[in-house]
């Protein structure tokens, strides 16, 4: 069964609501934005996509916080380029994940369904950073961080999104240009406003942002590596986020991408 077998609304349609997808079309972009959209493939080869599907291993010591230190080492996703749908696969237990920001659920590979939770961002109500998480935490932050992570920075063409370049920074001997972006409240991400920071060749270096759900305070800052011509399409194959811990630095979360696929 693939990953656009299961059942879930028509894009036209969420819940009886109207889908603030609908008629997506893309605004105009300011230069950094323009530059971004060309260095990673271009709007026209973009708008001709449906599905980005990944293999991938994602490790690192904040999964181990959340009780969840295996849980993705060998994992599937399949990321909707058209609305906020992720669907992954963890293929050493035979078990799904369907994440959309209304409601997320947990599926057998045959599509018979285990769990399932609606408006799961209310569920991590008084949450702190080493709070346990369950199966469908787990599933709704991943999606919505996934979601965002792949859709960058052709996502931030959509209306609704308020883009503002800022000062420039200096990083591992290059200019990187910034630009900061609010999402818009339909669009569940790590929070309202992110920063992006892109190097002379235009593509994605850091994205750096906080985390809601996890703790607002703290600041994250993932880099982007390993970039992949995709079939037209570039894709940072790695990231990475770091922590300190006294004078070392420890691995909060990695992501490597094996094998990518559009289509």
């Amino acid at each position: 069964m693939s990953s656009t077998d299961h059942n879930t609304p028509d894009r036209h349609d969420i819940g009886g609501r109207a889908n603030p997808y609908q008629n997506q079309r893309s605004k105009p972009m300011n230069d950094l934005l323009a530059t971004a959209v060309a260095a990673h493939g271009g709007l026209d080869r973009w708008n001709r996509i449906k599905t980005i599907r990944v293999d991938a291993a994602i490790s690192g010591a904040f999964w181990e916080m959340k009780g969840k230190a295996n849980a993705m080492s060998d994992v599937r996703f399949e990321v909707d380029t058209t609305h906020q749908r992720l669907t992954m696969d963890y293929l050493a237990q035979d078990r799904r994940s369907l994440f959309q920001p209304e409601q997320v659920v947990l599926q057998q590979p045959d599509g018979t369904v285990v769990d399932t939770r609606e408006d799961p961002e209310r569920s991590f109500a008084g949450h702190e950073f080493q709070t346990p998480w369950d199966d469908l935490h787990l599933a709704y932050f991943t999606g919505e961080a996934l979601w965002t992570y792949v859709n960058t920075p052709f996502l931030l063409t959509w209306p609704g999104f308020v883009c503002e370049e800022i000062a420039s920074i200096e990083a591992d001997g290059e200019t990187w240009r910034r630009l900061s972006v609010t999402f818009p409240d339909h669009i569940k991400s790590h929070t309202r406003t992110q920063v992006f920071c892109f190097g002379s060749d235009g593509l994605l270096r850091r994205h750096d942002f906080t985390i809601d759900i996890v703790d607002p305070t703290t600041e994250s800052q993932l880099y982007a590596a390993d970039y992949r011509d995709v079939d037209g399409i570039i894709i940072p194959a790695t990231r990475r986020a770091y922590a300190p811990v006294g004078d070392d630095q420890i691995v909060l979360v990695a992501i490597d991408m094996a094998d990518i696929t559009i289509s």
